[in-house]
């Protein structure tokens, strides 16, 4: 066996403390450190917001049934368009629609008025549904300015949902709600709620709606 110099045997005996500490270092085994809960998880949409069913084109269609109300028929539905829809080019679709709480025979229904293939921003678009819609709720006898609109789940279609009500309105809780993705854009007036339970009710109506 080779007898080492004291400079050897010191180098020997400094590289295997070294290996040794490494070894137990917590900052080593740092250097790769597991993924946190946190970071894996799933953080909710907001309000506004483009989910991956929303990137593509979508189109409107009446629906016999939209949120479990049901489209009124007959002499006393909705037969003409009373809100300008906007400029209408080929390809586009206009529905409007009134429709039934279940079991309603009287009374006020849900208007419902929306636009597909949006040519310009759907946004924009929603905008010119909106306020001609809150002229008609008014009977174009605006005195003010309606409360601000309030964004609300938009539900899986994503884009934008928001509503607000019409306070200066004769009939003050009545609300308009309003929605707009990727190529569509719709508003509903709805007597006598209030924005969250239109909301949740015209989030609803989109389902069937939209396709």
């Amino acid at each position: 066996m080779p007898i080492r110099g004291p400079r050897t045997l010191l180098a020997t005996i400094a590289l295997a403390t070294t290996l040794t500490l490494t070894a137990c270092d917590p900052a080593a085994e740092a250097e790769a450190p597991p993924a946190s809960p946190a970071s894996s998880a799933t953080v909710s949409a907001p309000a506004s917001s483009t989910s991956p069913a929303a990137s593509g084109k979508r189109t409107l269609a009446e629906a016999a049934t939209a949120g479990g109300l049901t489209k009124a028929t007959g002499a006393g539905a909705v037969s003409d368009v009373p809100v300008d829809p906007g400029e209408m080019r080929d390809g586009m679709h206009l529905v409007v629609a009134d429709y039934n709480h279940a079991g309603q025979t009287s009374g006020r229904r849900i208007l419902f008025i929306g636009v597909d293939n949006v040519p310009e921003d759907p946004n924009k678009r929603r905008e010119h549904l909106w306020r001609g819609l809150i002229d008609y709720a008014l009977q174009n006898g605006s005195t003010g300015t309606p409360t601000t609109a309030k964004p609300y789940e938009p539900g899986p279609f994503g884009g934008s949902l928001e509503c607000l009500s019409l306070p200066e309105s004769a009939n003050a809780t009545d609300v308009i709600c309003g929605w707009s993705d990727t190529t569509t854009a719709a508003v509903a007036l709805f007597p006598r709620t209030t924005p969250d339970d239109a909301a949740r009710l015209f989030a609803a109506m989109r389902a069937d709606l939209e396709h």
